[in-house]
């Protein structure tokens, strides 16, 4: 049986943190709940009046202006707070809303700051998806909350209203009212708790259908539908999700119409119970028709306070395991230093060494890389070469500091960079992943990534150093025209090739003293390829670079080789010296030259 779940804090802790984001973000937000709580109890109490009150002046023979000024009084205040309770409903959401949104920005702040280990781990991401859910709209719990507080508030006062008035009857109608009222949150709660434990399983419905949805739509698997067929299958998968939804939903259904017929039960009643017990006053103890119209609203408010303070503190206890699941999600482990750590020390020239490092990726059972020493001199062309799967591209995470090792240290001039600020030590660095995307913004804006004061000098150099002058040169709005066409319908598509030169410009644009380059060419054609091999003293002058390769041909441009196979460095050296010794890597080299020449055998 599953465990019932333990938030780590409590509906004190959570409301009490919520006001705090309030007190910082919109103060008002505190205003309008005690305000608007204030206006529930007095209007609930003005409807519970003002029937008896009136009759109360017709049976003793008021005069007519005593009457009409008694009717005018009701209705003015009745007036008056309905009023106030539109006004400040339409009013309370404005400043609600930012809250959310500040919350939201914490959410984000959180995702996009993170140590990159943390976007690998699975706990990470379910937890970012939770708490975003919270989020996503008016309905959800880091706005909802204020209306459950309100109608808490409300619900309280009235309900300690009703008990001053009820107070004169016997106290077993009293523990009638509350005992049934009593079962039928029960059911109620029990219904709540049934469906809530299942919204896991209707969150993976929707995931799914979105995800299907999404796909079907991107342009990504356009081609990829049109060409391989692949509508029915998207829409059978689709189909076949709808209909376990369905299921669920009927079963849901009947759940929750077993509940309400028992509840409609319940207050026929209670109803009952109270109808027999009042009349039965009116007729043998001379209760007035005033009085007992008063009693009976009181009692039947009575129930509906009562059950909304129950109610209420149910959706407060929901509301509060999501607060507690986004809390914890934004206080999620760190294992990266950034602000506490040491600034990058001031240098010309940096080294950086993998000491003795093995790295094993979460959940994995074995290691990608197996103790690697290596040491980069200052100024020095390094080429990183190997299969795939080789351990290439985890070996430029460690070296860049979004990994750290499982085992050994990077250093940078002998110093752990665990000790440092990681962001500060993320700026040594520019790079091009193998893995990379492009955001729907300006040509201008996706190479420079700021909307800021733009170095135009550097841009030029950066892009004629990338070898994208020429394309750029035919866009029609230059560096102003937008990439992509999910937000712009203007937007221009680049081929692969185009996109790793893009990719290649923003890394020279930034000119950190470190370029790290995985994959640079791979979309590239043999004569752009050449290009970039031409030029690439140009563009690592005066800096340390690396160039990771599974072409062995793109490399004779380094200083230093090193070969990768099955994570670990098995061959170093220059160029020809690798080829002299004859190894894995002259074995590999000769291979991939196999098909560069025409006619040959293999």
């Amino acid at each position: 049986m599953k465990q019932r779940e333990k938030p780590k804090y409590s509906i004190f802790q959570n409301v009490s943190w919520m006001i705090r984001m309030a007190w910082r973000t919109r103060k008002r937000v505190l205003l309008i709940l005690g305000l608007s709580a204030t206006t529930e109890i007095l209007l609930g109490l003005t409807e519970l009046t003002v029937a008896p009150g009136i009759l109360a002046r017709v049976e003793s023979r008021a005069s007519f202006g005593t009457l009409l000024l008694t009717i005018a009084g009701f209705t003015a205040a009745l007036f008056i707070l309905t009023g106030l309770k539109a006004y400040l409903q339409l009013n309370a959401m404005f400043s609600r809303v930012d809250v959310r949104s500040a919350i939201i920005g914490l959410i984000t702040q959180k995702s996009i700051l993170t140590s990159y280990p943390n976007t690998l781990e699975s706990p990470f991401i379910k937890g970012r998806d939770k708490a975003y859910l919270s989020s996503s709209g008016n309905d959800q719990a880091t706005e909802h909350i204020w209306e459950t507080l309100t109608r808490l508030l409300s619900n309280v006062g009235g309900l300690l209203a009703s008990l001053i008035i009820l107070s004169r009857l016997d106290a077993w109608l009293i523990a009638v009212i509350v005992a049934t009222c009593g079962l039928g949150f029960c059911v109620s709660r029990a219904t709540i708790n049934w469906r809530y434990a299942r919204r896991d399983e209707e969150e993976r419905y929707y995931q799914k259908k979105f995800y299907l949805r999404s796909k079907a739509e991107s342009v990504e698997l356009a081609k990829d539908i049109r060409i391989f067929g692949l509508q029915n299958w998207l829409n059978d998968l689709l189909e076949d999700i709808h209909n376990l939804y369905l299921d669920f939903s009927l079963h849901c259904e009947h759940v929750e119409m077993i509940a309400d017929v028992t509840e409609a039960g319940l207050t026929l009643a209670r109803n009952g119970i109270a109808y027999f017990y009042l009349i039965r006053l009116a007729l043998h103890d001379g209760l007035s028709v005033s009085a007992f119209l008063l009693y009976f609203t009181a009692t039947s408010t009575f129930t509906t306070w009562v059950m909304g303070v129950l109610q209420q503190l149910s959706v407060l206890h929901k509301e509060s395991l999501d607060i507690s699941r986004l809390r914890e999600f934004l206080e999620y482990p760190e294992p990266f230093r950034f602000e506490e750590g040491e600034p990058i020390p001031n240098a010309d020239h940096y080294e950086l060494r993998l000491d003795h490092v093995s790295y094993r990726y979460p959940m994995a059972t074995s290691d990608t890389l197996r103790d690697v020493d290596l040491t980069i001199a200052p100024g020095e062309k390094l080429a990183v070469v190997g299969l795939n799967g080789a351990g290439k591209t985890t070996l430029v995470k460690l070296l860049c500091g979004l990994l750290d090792p499982t085992e050994g240290a990077v250093l940078l001039n002998g110093k752990d960079i665990r000790a440092f600020n990681r962001r500060a030590y993320y700026a040594l660095f520019s790079a091009v992943f193998q893995d990379f995307s492009l955001l729907d913004v300006t040509v201008r804006e996706q190479i420079t990534q700021t909307t800021g004061p733009i170095d135009e000098a550097r841009l030029s150099e950066a892009i004629e150093k990338s070898g994208m002058t020429s394309v750029l040169g035919k866009l029609p709005q230059g560096l102003d025209t937008h990439v992509g066409r999910e937000v712009y319908l203007d937007g221009v598509l680049f081929s692969g090739g185009e996109m790793q030169r893009l990719m290649l410009a923003r890394a020279l644009y930034k000119d950190a003293p470190i370029l790290l380059l995985d994959e640079p060419t791979a979309a590239l054609d043999p004569l752009a390829e050449n290009e970039i091999y031409v030029q690439y003293d140009a563009m690592t002058h005066g800096k340390t670079s690396l160039f990771i390769s599974h072409r062995l041909a793109s490399t004779r441009f380094c200083d230093r080789i090193i070969f990768m196979a099955d994570g670990a460095i098995r061959e170093e050296g220059s160029h020809e010296s690798l080829l002299a010794r004859g190894g894995a890597y002259a074995h590999l080299y000769e291979v991939q030259s196999r098909y560069y020449h025409e006619g040959k055998e293999y």
